[in-house]
């Protein structure tokens, strides 16, 4: 039985790179289809079953289930131009009371067809791109986010939330959400990169960035302490290696950087974390060296090749392999 809803047009194409936000917007159509028409009034269109001709011969075909008929078809971005004659047609001639939804979750090397998105437009329908920002945007739309919350957040610290969280904005705008409902009540003066330390990073993230400087630092004992608050939370080796080689990583591209001549300035405006952080990371990559953090990381990968069973180790525990390898980890 049909309920009424919101006017639904003849066709839809939700398409770009953010695939989270495109996914979210399909369950959303869906759910209103089914609101509107029932489980009976919604095609799926997925998989191998996706296919311009098919979804042509659908809208072709006549229909006695009550209520609005709405097609959703996934898997846009792997169409080609030349395969969509039929499709075109069809939908130079919407048929009454049907939708026909497109999806497509785009990278570099997959896109909607360019005509199917004329053809969406010339039958009355809507296009959505859902696209990320830029990193170098990411910060300002961070600023833009906090102050519907009526949180004042400052330059530096809006570039080290980007940097704490990632440059997924679902993840930033939940952290801005979790920031908001931890203050009791929003601060005169505009938050800064101390003020977000505990509050956004994920513990065993956070963590996990402490047991990298401190091999950045060549503090073994630091390490190790680090290492052992981790596993007593339940983290494993296999997930905190990739944070590790990260954060070592960076340090590299410092170290590297400071040798061949560049200024502290310069390096800092390139690391997005606060202040302070960067100072000291700069520091103790400059001690370290550029040789040694390339020896660290190399380290690094041999444990994990190690952790996996490889190199005769497979009857050692994880943090007996750590401990093994501690002192040439530690730059």
């Amino acid at each position: 039985m049909s309920v009424s809803g919101p006017a639904l047009k003849p066709a839809y194409l939700i398409c770009g790179d953010q695939h989270g936000r495109v996914a979210q917007r399909r369950a959303r159509l869906r759910a209103l289809a089914e609101s509107m028409s029932g489980a009976a009034g919604v095609e799926l269109f997925e998989g191998e079953a996706s296919t311009p001709e098919r979804v042509a011969a659908a809208l072709a075909a006549m229909t006695l289930a009550p209520g609005r008929r709405v097609l959703i078809v996934d898997g846009v971005e792997r169409w080609r131009d030349r395969e969509l004659e039929g499709l075109l047609a069809a939908l130079a001639r919407p048929a009454p009371d049907t939708t026909v939804a497109f999806f497509a979750r785009e990278d570099a090397r997959a896109r909607a067809p360019e005509r199917l998105r004329e053809a969406v437009l010339a039958a009355g329908g809507d296009v959505a791109v859902e696209n990320g920002l830029s990193a170098a945007q990411l910060p300002g739309w961070a600023q833009a986010r906090a102050a519907e919350l009526g949180l004042a957040l400052g330059d530096d610290a809006a570039r080290a939330l980007v940097a704490l969280v990632g440059e997924r904005q679902e993840r930033i705008m939940r952290e801005l959400e979790k920031l908001a409902l931890a203050l009791a009540a929003p601060p005169q003066a505009p938050l800064g990169p101390d003020d977000l330390l505990g509050l956004t990073a994920a513990p065993a993230q956070a963590r996990a960035w402490a047991l990298a400087d401190a091999l950045v630092a060549g503090e073994v004992v630091g390490a190790l302490r680090a290492y052992l608050s981790l596993r007593d939370q339940g983290e494993r080796l296999g997930g905190l290696v990739h944070l590790v080689a990260q954060r070592l990583r960076t340090a590299l591209e410092v170290a590297l950087a400071l040798e061949a001549g560049e200024s502290a300035a310069q390096v800092r405006r390139r690391l997005r974390m606060p202040a302070r952080a960067a100072d000291r990371l700069m520091a103790d990559a400059r001690r370290a060296g550029s040789g040694a953090l390339a020896a660290s990381i190399c380290a690094l990968a041999d444990l994990e090749l190690a952790s996996r069973g490889g190199r005769g180790t497979a009857s050692l525990s994880e943090d007996s392999l750590v401990a093994l390898a501690l002192p040439r980890l530690a730059a």
